[in-house]
């Protein structure tokens, strides 16, 4: 699935063809999204140029002339600039005409993506108002952190995937973040210190960060390619290494299942 930063590396790939440009027209070749596209979608956005793009968690946000539409990648959507001429890919569901002679398409073989018009109030749309601070940001603190966790027995990695309470930090990127931080994924987030949400804090953006610069060598492929970033061959110190050694004091890595997801931890290095 998507995560923050190969949504990130998306919104920069398709930026420089899309912002500026008019919206010609959009075919909508499969409606049957995870939401119903809505049935006046390409009547709104016809005609309209594209003022910027926006990235909020894991939503896409174009502001147009006409109002806002936000995209939604789902599990197996992916973005692709290219020219008209190019041929149609199976599971290629909406097709944005572009001034310049660019289609924006959006793929997505499982159709869990969505493509929603929020006209001018996008961030009180329902899918938006509730969501937590932006870890890259400077709003989000470590106080903040601190004083959401106190009294909570839910597991700290669970926590930190809350987008409630941050958004944007995915499986990966958390089981990384919190060994980098010496702490174990089971741990109640209530018994988490203040000191330690601001090293953990430091590693999400650490983190994070350095999956976004990996995707830099990427933005290439926006253009004619399949428009996913390569992020699977990034260098991962726990996730996805039950029983190799640590990379700081070679004990096996241990896997356990935390809120129904895969978690992998150093029993030595993180308490």
């Amino acid at each position: 699935m998507p995560e923050l930063p190969e949504v990130e590396t998306t919104k920069r790939g398709i930026a420089p063809y899309v912002v500026g440009k008019v919206i010609r027209g959009v075919e909508v070749r499969e409606r049957r999204l995870r939401w119903p596209v809505p049935r006046n979608f390409s009547k709104q956005l016809a005609g309209a140029k594209v003022l910027q793009l926006e990235r909020r968690a894991k939503y896409l946000l174009f502001e147009t002339q006409n109002g806002f539409f936000m995209l939604h990648l789902g599990m197996s959507g992916s973005l692709r600039i290219c020219a008209p001429e190019e041929a149609l890919r199976k599971h290629d569901h909406l097709v944005f005409s572009l001034s310049g002679n660019k289609q924006l398409r959006f793929n997505d073989p499982r159709r869990f993506g969505s493509a929603l018009w929020l006209g001018s109030a996008p961030y009180e749309h329902t899918l938006l108002r509730s969501l937590g601070p932006e870890p890259l940001d400077n709003e989000i603190t470590a106080e903040h952190l601190f004083a959401m966790s106190r009294k909570r027995k839910v597991a700290v990695k669970n926590f930190i995937m809350d987008n409630h309470v941050v958004v944007g930090v995915g499986n990966i990127y958390a089981n990384e973040a919190l060994y980098l931080s010496g702490i174990r994924p089971r741990r109640a987030a209530g018994r988490v210190s203040r000191g330690e949400y601001v090293v953990l804090l430091d590693n999400i953006r650490k983190v994070l960060d350095a999956s976004i610069k990996m995707g830099g060598s990427t933005l290439r492929d926006f253009v004619g390619g399949d428009g996913k970033p390569g992020y699977f061959q990034q260098t991962l110190r726990v996730y996805g290494r039950e029983a190799e050694p640590c990379p700081t004091c070679g004990n096996p890595i241990k896997q356990i299942t935390v809120g129904q997801r895969s978690s992998f931890y150093c029993a030595n290095c993180q308490r």
